[in-house]
């Protein structure tokens, strides 16, 4: 069982078992897009689940960045990035810019980039990860779907443990202490990139605020396709088609991640993420999304909403650099150079690059400067034609040359349009097409050409197509129209425009966020930060046992049906399936106990002795061959014991999951898909909360029974009169249709839900108080941050009869502590 390639999707790909099903769905290109076949039966049952909005008639208003800039709450704010250094360096102006506003900002990502982080003034945390072999990876498998040699060599396997190690990165990166300093750290708020995959499961586990920003389009639009999907089909709308794309990528890569991200999940005390729900979550929770490119470039779409931004490109500030003498000797002594690079991507055939690079350079009669990049392409020795470059800041050699080639990356690409170079991109996977796709709309330069497509031919002519003068215009027009914007300070504004900041802030210490609640007598809370609930601790004021967590942004993730038939279909499924599983661990536990059993005498007797190679091997052996029978049967006892014990256990699972299904998640899928019916026909569903305990499913139930009977039995008036006014005797007939159904829908969910919406309270409330250990692990690493700040931050000595006195004056006056919280 465990030697099976498991399933897998990493960043933009994914790995998938043979499945015929599948294969008809999806191809993959030579430019790395996936071709997805929206005629086919996966697709149109994927199709199925993605809700398509009403296209607006307007386009959205684009808010005033700058009228939101101001931020006067300092926050610890972890940047979460997987990637390419191309993918961390955006991030880096972005936390730099952060800084100016007086947060902490910590950026979370691969250790080979520990230096570049730090040498930028920012915190590190490492998250794991190789990202050089996962270039080398997404090179050789560009689209969403591996090759076999990928399978058959265990890369996958190797990728899926990749992800695993990233997604505890991310997670410890939110509350550990600083790797260098040791200074305690808890995020008030997290900004990330997608691919970084734990984004929303940390904000979850923490109720905090999130904020994804990214250099492609990743948000469903009717504008253009998923970047990433080349779609074919014949009977669907356009608009409707490149809608459906994202929500399809987004399944395909669940596909692959979704088992370890749940399996993940558990370890933070999260409840499994439905299928159904996961591929849309930052949609339906509507998470606030910045998209770091150009508006001059591409403008946002007409149907994003207003949590959707789109800023421009992320810039740092120029380095100082001075070259080495012989790149400088290079650069003066003849005409301006074409720079041809490819960064941080892992080339299967270097030698072979560098052979197409030196014929077409030869034959242009053009000089370059090529970068060796990871894949260490070129010669040792440069000449006066070609000089091999080691590692040196784009942002001060791009000024320095005519054009530039490269893999298309989104930082690469940006910085060459920022000085007005004309670009040939040769992209290679991801988003790498997008920009090249991007940049000849424009008449930047020419079509992209797929690496794998790549020859000296193409190449040359690309690169003679950036040499024309109109390519060389247009690029210098696309730089002008870029000086008048500023991307990293309309991110921070974004950022700041959608943190929920009156409800963030501490009464006692108004540029503090607040993470605790104090009740009062009067049944209002107060808001207290960190350094402010240590400080009252301290004086008196109050004891730690007085204060509760405070959930600034909490995020419930519901597994919404659409109507009784699929949504009770899905939870017999699902409980099957659970129930399978425990029933086979019945059986497989004891054999794996079994299977760890000791092998031979010595570890019988001495189980760490014999792994312990300090100690005399000798009389080890002589040790167990004195008392082996005293040994042996101990032994065999305990191992049987244990696995006695996993099959008890897995059989009360097994009963629990029957139970459970049937008696809980199977009525509360009826009741809820009941419910949702006359959504199919156009009508409104009242919304009356979310459960999250005992109590709110209580209230549910008594909200929706009360709705339930009254619409139910009024809809079989109110809808033929209705219908009668807009459409008359046809109108009358609709109505009375969508009356009966609504009256037997509506009634149905009231009866049912009297039993379902409270047993899944109870369910609720049953799981929080068993599932307590990661709450206890934040409670302790805030506590530990207060201690360290009340003793080192110069805030909190310097505010600390403030702190007091303003937490009196709320005290004594809740009224103003509940009108400050709304």
């Amino acid at each position: 069982m465990e030697d099976q390639p498991p399933r897998y999707s990493m960043l933009e790909a994914a790995g998938w078992p043979e499945d015929e099903c599948l294969q008809s769905a999806t191809n993959v290109n030579n430019d790395g897009r996936v071709e997805v076949n929206l005629d086919s039966k996966v697709c149109k049952t994927v199709a199925k689940l993605i809700q398509i909005p009403r296209e607006e008639q307007t386009p959205p208003s684009i808010p005033d960045h700058a009228e939101f800039a101001g931020c006067d709450i300092q926050l610890n704010i972890v940047i979460q990035v997987v990637g390419s250094r191309g993918d961390v360096q955006p991030f880096i102006a972005l936390g730099n810019e952060l800084q100016r506003y007086g947060h902490r900002v910590r950026l979370a990502t691969h250790g080979l980039f520990e230096s570049f982080v730090l040498e930028s003034g920012l915190e590190f945390y490492p998250i794991g990860g190789d990202p050089s072999e996962l270039m080398a990876y997404m090179v050789k498998n560009p689209g969403l779907i591996p090759q076999m040699k990928s399978l058959r060599d265990g890369e996958i396997q190797r990728k899926r443990a990749m992800v695993a190690e990233m997604l505890q990165g991310c997670w410890n990166s939110c509350i550990n202490d600083d790797p260098i300093s040791k200074a305690p750290f808890v995020a008030d708020a997290i900004i990330a990139n997608p691919p970084s995959f734990a984004h929303v499961h940390c904000a979850q586990a923490l109720s905090i605020p999130l904020h994804l920003m990214f250099t492609m389009p990743w948000s469903s639009t009717r504008a253009f396709p998923h970047p990433l999907a080349n779609l074919k089909y014949s009977n669907t709308e356009p608009k409707i088609a490149n809608y459906i794309s994202y929500g399809i990528v987004e399944w395909m890569t669940w596909q692959g991640l979704g088992d370890i991200i749940n399996e993940w999940r558990s370890t933070l005390d999260l409840e499994p993420v439905p299928g159904t729900e996961a591929p849309s979550l930052a949609d339906t929770l509507k998470i606030p999304f910045t998209y770091c490119w150009s508006p001059s470039l591409m403008p946002k779409p007409s149907d994003w909403s207003s949590n959707i931004d789109v800023c421009g490109f992320f810039f740092r500030s120029l380095p100082e650099y001075t070259p080495p003498s012989d790149l400088d000797t290079f650069l003066r002594r003849g005409s301006p150079p074409v720079y041809i690079g490819f960064g941080s991507i892992v080339i299967e055939d270097p030698v072979a690059m560098t052979k197409i690079i030196k014929r077409v350079v030869r034959s242009l009669g053009i000089r370059a400067i090529v970068s060796r990049g990871w894949s260490n392409i070129g010669d040792s020795v440069s000449d006066e034609q070609i000089f091999y470059l080691g590692d040196c800041p784009h942002e001060w050699l791009f000024q320095h040359v005519l054009a530039v080639v490269h893999h298309g990356g989104a930082g690469t690409t940006a910085c060459g349009l920022r000085f007005g170079r004309s670009t040939t991109i040769i992209p290679f996977f991801g988003d790498q097409l997008f920009w090249g796709n991007m940049v000849a709309s424009c008449g930047l330069g020419p079509k992209p050409i797929p690496y794998r497509s790549l020859t000296s031919d193409n190449l040359a002519a690309a690169i003679q197509f950036c040499l024309q003068p109109e390519a060389q215009s247009a690029a210098r027009d696309v730089a002008n129209r870029m000086t008048h914007e500023n991307g990293v300070a309309a991110a921070v504004a974004s950022f700041h425009r959608n943190l929920p900041l009156d409800d963030m802030r501490c009464h006692a210490l108004n540029s503090e966020p607040a993470v605790w609640r104090l009740k009062t007598s009067s049944k209002t809370h107060i808001h207290l930060s960190k350094i402010a609930a240590e400080v009252l601790v301290d004086h008196h004021r109050l004891k730690m046992n007085d204060l509760q967590p405070y959930h600034v942004r909490p995020i419930y993730i519901q597994n919404r049906r659409w109507d009784p038939v699929t949504g009770t279909a899905s939870s017999l499924i699902t409980t099957g399936t659970d129930m399978l599983k425990a029933t086979g661990d019945i059986v497989y536990r004891p054999y794996v106990e079994f299977s760890r059993a000791p092998t031979n005498q010595a570890e019988r007797a001495y189980p760490e002795s014999s792994r312990s190679q300090s100690l005399d091997n000798a009389s080890v052996i002589e040790t167990a061959s004195v008392d082996s029978s005293a040994t042996t049967k101990p032994s065999r006892l305990r191992n049987t014991g244990v696995a006695m014990g996993g099959s008890a256990k897995s059989l009360g699972k097994a009963v629990g999951v029957w139970y459970k299904g049937m008696l809980i998640d199977m009525p509360l899928a009826a009741a809820e898909g009941l419910r949702a019916v006359p959504r199919l026909y156009g009508d409104e569903v009242k919304d009356h909360g979310i459960v999250t305990d005992w109590k709110s499913g209580a209230t549910f139930a008594g909200k929706n029974f009360v709705h339930g009977i009254s619409d139910g039995f009024s809809d079989i008036f109110n809808q033929p009169y209705n219908g009668g006014q807009e459409e008359g005797a046809k109108g009358v007939m609709k109505g009375i249709a969508k009356g009966t159904l609504g009256v037997t829908t509506k009634v149905s969910s009231a009866a049912l839900g009297l039993v379902a919406y409270p047993a899944h309270g109870i369910m609720k409330s049953l799981y929080v108080a068993t599932h307590s250990k990661t709450r206890k692990r934040v409670l302790q690493a805030r506590v530990r941050e207060a201690k360290y700040l009340a003793e080192h931050s110069p805030k909190a000595q310097g505010n600390r009869q403030a702190i007091i006195r303003n937490f009196e004056a709320v005290y004594r006056n809740p009224v103003r502590t509940a009108s400050s919280s709304s």
